[in-house]
């Protein structure tokens, strides 16, 4: 019977050529091979967990085999974060309707709630989320993150919300008097310490977008 240690040096020799199916069926086939308690000792020997090593066992009965180019069988892996909690996207924007500024019929509207503190918001409403898929959430429903504009000293401009009070009454003037608006999108070297959300609603028909040299 092999040792941990005879073990340990099998695994270690291919153990980074392979790929998380092929190392659970690597692990397998040892565990099988060493018959009663082999589970265990390969755990022990490769870092498995017993759930992935009797995976792999029953793949190497089955004769499971993943499609071409793939690890895992089509339709394995975490699911989206919206079909494991399928009211999410509806109380994000829910949430977000009850701050959002601006007239539901102007050409901007925006957020001034970081995607941390929106985050915090839907896990006390039993949506646990990250910071981070609140803001892809927030792509999905046309919301942009826009830094805020610093002053010359490099402080936070004293009124975000201003700024874009601003910028949507003269968007909407323009449009009254059927000039075009066009939206710029620029990179900062310094990024602001907080930051607002905003839906912009398309003016120019796709495809007509004209860029700044």
């Amino acid at each position: 019977m092999s040792t941990l240690l005879e073990l340990r040096q099998k695994f270690r020799s291919v153990w980074l050529l392979l790929d998380e199916r092929t190392r659970r069926i690597m692990a397998a086939n040892e565990a099988v091979s060493l018959g009663y308690g082999g589970i265990s000792l390969v755990g022990r020997a490769c870092g498995l967990s017993r759930k992935a090593i009797a995976k792999g066992i029953r793949e190497l009965q089955d004769g499971v085999m993943p499609s071409a180019g793939r690890i895992r069988r089509p339709g394995a892996g975490r699911k989206p974060i919206t079909e494991s909690d399928p009211q999410l996207l509806e109380a994000l924007e829910a949430l977000i309707d009850c701050q959002t500024r601006g007239d539901p019929q102007s050409p901007l509207r925006w957020i001034c709630k970081s995607t941390r503190a929106i985050a915090q918001q839907l896990g006390g409403k039993k949506h646990p989320v990250s910071h981070m898929k609140v803001a892809q959430l927030l792509h999905g429903l046309n919301y942009s993150l826009q830094s805020n504009r610093k002053t010359e000293e490099g402080a936070d401009h004293p009124d975000r919300d201003a700024q874009f009070r601003y910028i949507n009454t003269t968007v909407k003037r323009y449009l009254a008097q059927g000039s075009p608006v066009i939206s710029v999108d620029t990179k900062k070297k310094e990024r602001a310490s907080s930051e607002g959300w905003f839906v912009q609603r398309e003016t120019v028909p796709p495809g007509q977008e004209s860029e700044a040299p």
